[in-house]
C-alpha cells in the first residue's frame, strides 16, 4: 500500500462523509468500528475487505479503494449489517451507493455479480416477480457459459421447480412506477 498524506485524506473523507449522509442518509462517521455489521454479514468471508473495513476506508479518505473493492459487489444487500449496527450506520446503503457510483465510472469489479444484477431487476420490472428460469439463461448469455447448469434444467422442469412461462402479478404498472422513480431518484435504466 503507498504511503497516506493524512491531511489531505482526513480532509476528502469529511467532504466524503456529508456526501454519503446526504445521498444515502448513512452517516458513517458515527461507526465506532464494533465490527457487528462484519459478524452478521453472510458473505464477510467471500469479501476482499469486510463491511467494517468499507466504512473506516471511507472515514479515512480512502474512497478509491472502497469504489475498487470486491466486496461492494459480493454484499447482496440483505440489510443484516444495517439491523445489527447500534449506531444507525446503515452499511448495506453505503455499500450500495458505492456499487452504484462504481458503475457510473465503469468500474466493475465482479462482472458476473453485475450481470445477474442487471438481469434479476430487468426480469423483476417486467413481470413484477422473478422468471428464474429466463434470469439463468440470460446470465448463461451474458456470461458466455451457455451449457453452465443446462444437466440441472430438465430435472427441475419436471419437479416443477422451473416454470416455463414467467408468471406475472397482477399490478404490474405500479411495479412499472416503482422502477420509474427509482430512476428518477438517480438509478440508470438497465
Amino acid at each position: 500500500m503507498e504511503d497516506i498524506n493524512l491531511t489531505t485524506s482526513l480532509t476528502k473523507a469529511k467532504a466524503l462523509r456529508k456526501t454519503i449522509k446526504r445521498e444515502h442518509g448513512a452517516d458513517i462517521g458515527r461507526c465506532y468500528q464494533c465490527g457487528k455489521c462484519t459478524a452478521g454479514c453472510p458473505l464477510a468471508w467471500a469479501m476482499d475487505h469486510s463491511p467494517r473495513e468499507i466504512i473506516n476506508l471511507l472515514r479515512s479518505g480512502l474512497y478509491e479503494e472502497a469504489v475498487n473493492s470486491k466486496s461492494i459487489w459480493i454484499c447482496s444487500t440483505c440489510d443484516t449489517c444495517s439491523t445489527r449496527c447500534p449506531r444507525e450506520v446503515y452499511p448495506s446503503r453505503v455499500m450500495e451507493g458505492l456499487r452504484m457510483e462504481a458503475k457510473r465510472q465503469g468500474i466493475i469489479g465482479e462482472k458476473p455479480l453485475d450481470v445477474f444484477h442487471t438481469a434479476f431487476l430487468q426480469i423483476v420490472e417486467r413481470y413484477g416477480r422473478i422468471h428464474e428460469l429466463e434470469l439463468m439463461l440470460r446470465y448463461n448469455l451474458f456470461t458466455g457459459k451457455l451449457l453452465k447448469d443446462a444437466l440441472y434444467a430438465p430435472v427441475m422442469l419436471s419437479k416443477g421447480k422451473l416454470a416455463i412461462l414467467p408468471h406475472r402479478i397482477t399490478a404490474r404498472d405500479e411495479m412499472k412506477q416503482i422502477f420509474a422513480r427509482c430512476r428518477e431518484l438517480g438509478g440508470k435504466q438497465q
